[in-house]
């Protein structure tokens, strides 16, 4: 009997507008574990010979949420900073909303017509969203997360950071430095090592941030249990 779960693939983009691209397969999953996520995304399915489309939001916790049985999936997480000009990131922010006449042709966003990508057509797509302004950029943004000092009040950078990404710089750091201790446990790195690479205080600090974040202990993360997992963690099972 073939495994029961969710088969991520993801890759990086060579586009400073995206971050990743990812793929899945949902084989007899009705439900996951869903993990605090810092980026929105665009999200394509197919289910039953109907194609989906819609717009995710940051998550600042980890939860339960459906999965659609027998589906395939190809996403797009945008890069921090980056935003719709139609929707403000702070209204996706655990959240999201479905596109309107989707077909595996083409999908509707921003009163317009685009589409539907593959997972090798994304960047030609984001290309094309950019360019009519449906995705726009605050460059300040870029220019913090790269640990540059903008010249400008620390409020202002706050309140910039808070409009583009829907979330504080801090809950920013929080939940990133969750997601790569779970890829480390994951992978196999001992839990004082990931305290120490990491900046914990100690381990029931991670343990505390990994409950809320990624919904998983340590054990759990380096044995693969406790069910299908919302991140790209190379393991094939996770039941």
């Amino acid at each position: 009997m073939p495994p029961v779960g969710l088969r991520f693939e993801t890759r990086r983009s060579d586009s400073t507008w995206v971050d990743s691209v990812w793929t899945c397969t949902s084989d007899r999953v009705t439900a996951m574990t869903s993990v605090a996520a810092v980026r929105w995304g665009l999200v394509f399915w197919e289910q039953a010979g109907r194609t989906h489309a819609g717009v995710t939001g940051p998550e600042t916790r980890t939860g339960t949420a459906p999965v659609p049985e027998g589906a395939t999936f190809t996403g797009i997480d945008f890069a921090v900073g980056t935003s719709l000009r139609v929707v403000p990131t702070a209204a996706l922010v655990d959240g999201g909303i479905e596109l309107p006449d989707t077909t595996r042709r083409t999908f509707r966003l921003d009163g317009a017509s685009w589409e539907t990508p593959g997972p090798d057509d994304v960047e030609a797509l984001v290309g094309r969203l950019v360019r009519a302004g449906t995705v726009v950029r605050d460059p300040l943004v870029a220019d913090v997360l790269r640990g540059h000092h903008p010249d400008v009040s620390g409020r202002t950078v706050e309140r910039r950071f808070r409009a583009a990404t829907g979330l504080t710089r801090g809950a920013v750091r929080q939940i990133e430095r969750a997601r790569r201790a779970a890829e480390l446990l994951a992978a196999g790195d001992p839990a004082t090592d990931v305290v120490a690479a990491l900046d914990y205080f100690d381990e029931p600090h991670l343990a505390r941030a990994l409950r809320c974040y990624v919904g998983r202990t340590v054990r759990q993360l380096r044995e693969g249990a406790g069910g299908p997992l919302a991140l790209d963690l190379d393991q094939r099972v996770t039941s």
